[in-house]
Parts: structure tokens; sequence; C-alpha cells
């Protein structure tokens, strides 16, 4: 006669321990998802990068849901000491072969936090210059003056040094200018005075500075600075080379040759 009793007793503890595994997963999913639902308020409601905020509630719902996994196979009275030490050398394993794009991860992350530069600033970063059009999580995509996409390794971005030109809300505008050492230095000097001052785009306040800065080979070179809003940065640059040549036509003032040496922009 078969014992049923027997099966009954072998089979209540593995039944009780499926039933605490299904409550658990079913409780621990509901309290994931509270737990999400308030960092996504939280994460909506704070000044963090969108670029960021997907990836943090990614990065965090996984992590709840990898240890509510490990917490289930331990009811289920499966070692997870085992299972522990095999899921460390595999992630140790998996880290080793793509160091380079978790490197670029913590980048982005660093980047995004950090916020060195936003989307729309003009930066130069590891050989290139142009403007950021999105922020990534393993790279940064930077269209350049000549409208090429360039992929920088975010890695490599948060290691190095960025320059931002519009991070500020003004810029100085630095320019040389050379003249004949006949011509009369007061008269360039005040030329070059009333150029830069008549100037609409340029600001009263820092006060433009012209003065005489070299003896050169074949002239006489003249410095000008003059502080611009950010945005006009460029359009002044090019007003004031085009308005240095024809002040000087009109004053009579030389202009040595070759024409390489009459004016040197200066970053």
């Amino acid at each position: 006669m078969i014992d049923y009793q027997k099966y009954i007793d072998m089979a209540m503890p593995v039944a009780k321990s499926i039933a605490m595994a299904l409550l658990a997963l079913i409780l621990g999913l509901m309290i994931i998802k509270w737990i999400i639902g308030k960092l996504r308020k939280y994460v909506d409601r704070s000044s963090m990068d969108p670029t960021l905020k997907p990836f943090i509630l990614s990065l965090t719902d996984i992590s709840l849901k990898v240890l509510l996994a490990i917490s289930i196979i331990s009811l289920l009275g499966i070692d997870t000491n085992s299972l522990v030490a095999v899921i460390a050398a595999a992630g140790f394993a998996v880290g080793l072969a793509l160091k380079e794009y978790l490197a670029n991860f913590a980048g982005g992350v660093i980047l995004l936090t950090l916020r060195p530069f936003k989307v729309g600033d003009v930066i130069e970063a590891n050989g290139y210059s142009g403007t950021v059009e999105a922020i990534q999580i393993l790279y940064t995509r930077v269209a350049t003056f000549d409208n090429k996409v360039v992929l920088i390794p975010n890695g490599v971005l948060s290691n190095s040094s960025i320059t931002n030109f519009t991070l500020k809300d003004t810029r100085r505008v630095d320019l040389s200018f050379g003249a004949a050492y006949e011509a009369d230095t007061d008269k360039v000097v005040k030329v070059l005075k009333d150029m830069v001052n008549n100037h609409p785009l340029v600001l009263v306040e820092p006060e433009p500075f012209v003065r005489m800065s070299e003896h050169a080979d074949s002239a006489i070179i003249y410095s000008v600075k003059a502080w611009v809003k950010t945005d006009d940065y460029w359009s002044v640059y090019f007003d004031l080379i085009e308005a240095a040549k024809r002040r000087f036509d009109e004053e009579n003032i030389s202009i040595p040759y070759p024409q390489r040496d009459v004016y040197v922009y200066q970053k």
C-alpha cells in the first residue's frame, strides 16, 4: 500500500518554499514598482540632465530586481553563495571585456552630473571644436564648424581638458594689426580706438584696449582687445578686421606686405 502521507510530508516543505517564493515575488515587485515610482517623481522634479534620468531609473530597477531574484532563490533553498560567486566571476569577466565601455559609461554619468557643458555649447576637446548636439551615455556628439559629426568617448572627455566657449555670457575678441614703421603711432592708435568704440556690439565695460604691442620685422604691431557678448563674438571679430582695412586705407596708413603679418587672431 502506497504511503501517501509520506509523500505529502516530503512535498509540504517544497510547496511551502514555493508559496513563500511566489508571495515574496509578488510583494517584491510591488515594492520595487513603488520605489521606482517615488524615484521617478524625485528625478522628474530635479534639475538633473534629461539624458541621465532614464539611466538612473533603469539601473535602479535592474539592481532591485536582481536582489529580489537572489532572495527568492534563497527562499527556495538553493545555496546563493555559489550563485553569487558565479555572478561575481561573470561580472568580473564582462567588466574586463567591456572596460572601455564601462569607462565611457562612468564618464557619461560624470559629465551629465557635473555638467561642464550642455547641448548647444561650443567646446574644444580631444582635438575637435564644434557645437555639442547630444550628450549620450557612452559618447558625446559634436558637430564641427564644417558640419562633420564627431563622437567623442565620454571616458576621454571626463579625463581631459575641455574649453567651453559659450559657458560665459561675454568673451574678449583679441586681434593684432600691423602698420608700417613710418605710420604715425598716435594716429594708428586713434583710428583703431575709434573703430572699436564705434562698433555697436562692443561692450563699454570692460573698456576696450588698444596699444602698441610689438616691433616686428616689417611692421609695428598694435593689439586690440574688445569685450563682447558671446553670441556676437564672430560678428565683431570679422567686422573689426574688415573695418581696420577700410580705415587704414581712408587714413593712408600703410599696411606692410605680406598680408599674413597684418593681423593674427589670438585665442
